[in-house]
C-alpha cells in the first residue's frame, strides 16, 4: 500500500527527497482513519505517532529530521536552519541537507519548490488566505533574496488539495480573488474558486517555467478515499504531509 505520491517533477534529483502522503496504510479509527499525521486533531496521540512512525520510515528519514509549524493561514516565512517545530509560520526555505521541510495539510494547496542549482528547498502552505496573500510568491522572492534562486533553476508540484469544482465560497471570499480564478455557479448559488490555478499563476508570475512545473491531477473532495477533506467530513479528519529535503551527502 502507498503511504504517499512522489511527484514525478522532482524524481529527476538523486538529491530531493519530495512526498505527498495518503491517507491509508495508518492506525487511525474513524474519522481520523486511518493514516492521520495531524498532530492537532482530536486524535489519539500514539495512533499520530504510529502513523507519523511508518511515514518517515517509508520514506527513508528519520521524524526527528523535520522543520514544521502550527500553521496560521498567514504570510510568515521561517529560514529553517534546523529540524524545529515553531508556530506561527505558513512556508519554510532551507539549503540545510539532512532537514525536511513540513506542511500540513487536508484542503489547503501544498507548494514545493526545489532551486536545483543552489540546492535550495521550499514548502508552503496555501489555503485560500495564503493564495490570495501570495505566500508562493513570497516565499519564491525570499529564496531569490536569502539564496540568490533564479526563476529557471526552480521546479516546483502544486500539491492535492480542494479542486475547483468542490470549492464553493461565498462573496466575500471570491471578492479577494480575480475574475480568472472564480466562476459563479448559479445552480449552488455560490462562487467556485481554483485554488491551483492561482498558486500555478504565481509560480509563473515569478518565472518559473510552465515544464518545471507539475500540478496534481487529485482532489482531496474527488479523491476522498486517498485524502483527508475538511470541508466534506466536516471538520473531523485527519491531516497529510507534504515534505521536501535534502538528503545527506
Amino acid at each position: 500500500m502507498q503511504l504517499f505520491h512522489s511527484p514525478a517533477i522532482f524524481q529527476r534529483f538523486s538529491n530531493l527527497i519530495a512526498a505527498e502522503s495518503k491517507r491509508q496504510g495508518g492506525v487511525s479509527f474513524a474519522p481520523f482513519a486511518s493514516l492521520n499525521l495531524g498532530i492537532n486533531t482530536a486524535d489519539a496521540p500514539e495512533n499520530v505517532q504510529e502513523n507519523r512512525r511508518r511515514f518517515f520510515e517509508k520514506l527513508g528519514v528519520p521524524e526527528h529530521s523535520l522543520a514544521s509549524s502550527l500553521q496560521v493561514h498567514g504570510e510568515a516565512i521561517r529560514i529553517v536552519t534546523q529540524p524545529e517545530r515553531t508556530e506561527g509560520f505558513d512556508a519554510f526555505i532551507t539549503e540545510v541537507p539532512g532537514v525536511v521541510l513540513g506542511v500540513t495539510v487536508a484542503d489547503c494547496t501544498p507548494v514545493l519548490l526545489y532551486d536545483a542549482r543552489r540546492r535550495v528547498v521550499g514548502a508552503v502552505h496555501a489555503g485560500w488566505r495564503g493564495t490570495v496573500l501570495q505566500l508562493v510568491y513570497k516565499t519564491l522572492d525570499a529564496m531569490h533574496w536569502e539564496y540568490g534562486t533564479e526563476p529557471g533553476d526552480c521546479y516546483a508540484y502544486v500539491g492535492t488539495c480542494i479542486d475547483e469544482c468542490a470549492f464553493e465560497v461565498g462573496e466575500e471570499v471570491a471578492d479577494r480573488f480575480s475574475e480568472k480564478y472564480k466562476r459563479y455557479d448559479a445552480v449552488v448559488g455560490k462562487f467556485m474558486v481554483d485554488l491551483k490555478r492561482a498558486n500555478e499563476d504565481q509560480l509563473k508570475a515569478f518565472g518559473i517555467p510552465s515544464a518545471h512545473i507539475e500540478i496534481s491531477p487529485f482532489s482531496t473532495v474527488t479523491h476522498n478515499a486517498d485524502y483527508f477533506s475538511y470541508r466534506l467530513e466536516k471538520g473531523q479528519t485527519g491531516r497529510m504531509l507534504a515534505v521536501i529535503g535534502l538528503k545527506n551527502e
